[in-house]
């Protein structure tokens, strides 16, 4: 019988999930629940076997939504009976300064994910919700909390230190923190095999590039810097997040706009980016309105491509020097346009693409520059809930590092 461990990614309005198979790492089923407590009908889409469930109905709140999602697989598949199902995970942005490493679902780690809302306000809430609801569907499961955060919570002090009052950032817990840490770990961990090299002092970059994105530099799979800080809205041009930006904006729109703290909010976390700069939050809706000539999205892809290319720039001079840039996530995995004008950029430094590799749309791990390339060009699709699938199964049968052993 497989083990398997079902993935959960609860957000304020919809929840994400895949059940895994332990042995090969496949995603057996998965689905996605949306519109969560909007007045309009929610979503359902169960996906099993090469076939879609889709249903459509008012969901209330969490509890009834993966209460239906269980329904699922006893109705379309797989029956979670027939997979051993040894764990739940539950995804988590924020572990602050309380979680270096995945920890067990119980009320005092449930309750802790609460107050580091405060550091991810958007996502740590409904998190600790999902692990609620299913700590009542599931008690005989074990169920783990897996950080986003953790991969970064050894940064270099240079790196992790803002230049903030010490006593100010002390007192309320403001450092680098970074986020998407579990696709940076995961990709970090298979590029060696992927680009035939020793992981020993391996210098890479990892460029996670989707609607979301981040950067991060590792030497010898361990974090030396990354681009999201506090909270995920530092760093590269996103979806709908300005990325760097000066923070006397903040104080300018203040004085003259007249804006409070929940406008900012939604306009440098919802409104800005390349939605901001185009309309369009969908980097496929920008490159569609780049080929027909739009100056707006021309410039907006212009931004985002000089964000990435100055971040590599400054992670190659910390590391002192780069062997390997890898491209992952949404973007990263599909946008060749994007890859090739990155390395664009870089081709005075002696990075080379080949083209016809970069033109190739697949699934699979593979190399994309060509072999005179001073640095190694990588593809490789992320795999966060196999990541957090083996981390929380871990769990299940050792206890965390805080002394959590599931039914003691």
């Amino acid at each position: 019988m497989a083990k398997t461990v079902l993935v959960i990614n609860s957000g304020s309005s919809s929840i994400k999930y895949q059940l895994v198979d332990l042995e090969n790492g496949e995603g057996l089923a998965s689905g996605l629940v949306e519109k969560i407590g909007e007045p309009t009908d929610g979503i359902y889409t169960h996906k099993f076997n090469g076939e879609k469930h889709t249903f459509t109905e008012k969901i209330e709140n969490h509890e009834q939504g993966l209460k239906k999602v269980l329904g699922f697989f006893d109705e379309f598949g797989p029956n979670l009976k027939d997979y051993e199902l040894v764990a739940v995970g539950h995804r988590v942005v924020q572990g602050g300064y309380i979680f270096p490493t995945p920890a067990l679902v119980t009320p005092a780690t449930i309750q802790q994910v609460k107050d580091l809302a405060v550091l991810a306000p958007l996502h740590n809430g409904p998190e600790a919700i999902g692990a609620e609801v299913m700590t009542r569907l599931l008690p005989d499961v074990p169920q783990g909390f897996v950080f986003d955060s953790s991969f970064f919570f050894e940064l270099p002090e240079a790196s992790s230190t803002y230049a903030l009052n010490k006593e100010v950032a002390e007192k309320y817990h403001i450092r680098r923190y970074g986020a998407h840490g579990t696709s940076h770990e995961y990709i970090g961990s298979v590029v060696p095999e992927t680009v035939g090299k020793p992981a020993e002092g391996l210098r890479q970059i990892v460029l996670h590039i989707g609607n979301g994105a981040s950067a991060s530099a590792q030497v010898s799979g361990r974090p030396v810097e990354t681009s999201m800080g506090l909270t995920p809205l530092e760093g590269l041009v996103m979806g709908g997040r300005t990325g760097d930006i000066d923070p006397a904006v903040v104080f300018h729109l203040i004085r003259n706009a007249h804006m409070d703290v929940d406008q900012l909010d939604t306009l440098f976390n919802k409104e800005s980016g390349m939605m901001g700069l185009t309309g369009h939050g969908d980097m496929r809706d920008v490159d569609d309105l780049r080929s027909h000539g739009d100056k707006d999205a021309q410039l907006a892809f212009d931004i985002y491509i000089h964000r990435i290319v100055s971040y590599i720039g400054a992670y190659t001079a910390q590391m002192g020097g780069c062997d390997v840039i890898t491209f992952t996530a949404g973007v990263g995995e599909n946008d060749a346009s994007v890859r090739e004008a990155v390395c664009d950029k870089l081709a005075p430094f002696g990075v080379k693409l080949d083209k016809e590799k970069n033109a190739v749309r697949s699934g699979d791990p593979r190399v994309i520059s060509a072999p005179d390339s001073s640095v190694t060009i990588a593809v490789i699709p992320t795999n966060e809930e196999l990541a957090i699938a083996r981390k929380v199964a871990k769990l299940a049968e050792e206890g965390d590092a805080y002394g959590n052993v599931f039914g003691r």
